[in-house]
């Protein structure tokens, strides 16, 4: 029996139609309407329509409010009487019926302040795009705590909103999703999570369908905004470990499930690769780059107008950020 019976699903979107048919269904087979709460950035389609239809809450913003951390943190402001908050994307697909409830069953533990599902590749997806999915979200639940820190490192604070759940009491008690980041507030709080004596959970047997067919483009783009998270949030290597094992790791494991699945597109892998080494290096180096650049070379260049942008040099605040949240 759940210990906490009150949540809510939030999901930010924007012009979700395209998804919605199979998205609402599969949210609705898992949860009542009136506990999911939808927080629109002003989309231009009939997505708010289709969630009113569906009885789900809709928070509407400006769309320049729009910010990874600060609108999920909005949505948990809204919801001071939810135990737990379930955070999805709007092109995460729920698998089958008990998703959520098999996800929120992590919570009964109470040192469990975060827990994240599976995510498996989208129908009809190619090998290429399969491969992040397979690497990062394996078939066995695990359980990452301060002590797994020798073991996984970086890994240990390895987490997803498209699919995940906090305790918002613990999330507020670490100040609430960060606002001042390009993206990956899921990983700054999971950190501020662990430091503060909490778990976090993740659980195989919960899961949505969630990829994407990214260009080598893209991908570069991407891991620019990976550089720019781990220069300016430089407490999480120092903390937790540096990211160059794992990515050699990661390396390896792709260019076997491309031999094996699609020999043929292994040029197009080494491409992808090339593109988020580069990317990633140049973030790391983003405070010696104009901002009509960064926002160019950023797969989230909304983020460069605003104030946060203009934070181009190495956070001075990083070990203060880190130490804050030590027990």
């Amino acid at each position: 029996m759940m210990l906490i019976a009150v949540w809510t699903v939030i999901v930010p979107t924007l012009n979700a139609e395209e998804d919605w048919p199979a998205f609402s269904r599969a949210l609705l087979a898992c949860a009542p309407p009136d506990q999911v709460l939808i927080v629109d950035s002003s989309s231009t389609d009939r997505t708010v329509q289709l969630a009113r239809q569906a009885g789900f809450r809709v928070h509407s913003i400006a769309r320049a409010e729009f910010n990874h951390g600060g609108t999920r943190q909005l949505a948990a402001e809204l919801l001071p009487n939810s135990d737990l908050l379930v955070y999805l994307t709007q092109d995460a697909l729920l698998d089958g019926p008990d998703a959520l409830r098999t996800l929120l069953r992590a919570f009964e533990d109470p040192s469990v302040a975060a827990a994240f599902g599976r995510q498996l590749p989208r129908s009809g997806a190619s090998a290429l795009e399969s491969h992040p999915r397979i690497f990062n979200y394996p078939s066995v639940s695990s359980l990452r705590s301060h002590q797994s820190i020798p073991e996984l490192g970086f890994k240990t604070i390895f987490i997803s909103n498209s699919f995940s759940a906090y305790r918002r009491s613990a999330l507020i008690e670490v100040g609430g999703f960060p606002t001042d980041v390009i993206f990956g507030e899921d990983t700054v709080t999971a950190a501020r999570l662990i430091l503060c004596g909490y778990k976090i959970a993740y659980v195989a047997e919960a899961s949505v369908f969630h990829s994407h067919s990214y260009t080598a483009r893209d991908q570069f783009k991407r891991f620019f905004d990976v550089g720019v998270l781990h220069r300016r949030e430089s407490w999480l290597l120092e903390t937790f470990g540096k990211t160059g094992g794992e990515g050699k790791r990661y390396l390896l494991s792709e260019v076997s499930h491309m031999r094996e699945h699609d020999p043929f597109r292994m040029p197009l892998s080494l491409l992808h690769t090339i593109a988020k080494f580069a990317g990633y290096k140049l973030g790391l180096h983003e405070h010696l780059l104009p901002n009509a650049i960064r926002k160019r070379v950023s797969m989230h260049h909304r983020f460069w107008g605003s104030p946060y942008a203009q934070h181009a040099h190495k956070r001075s605040n990083g070990k203060s950020r880190r130490t804050n949240f030590n027990k």
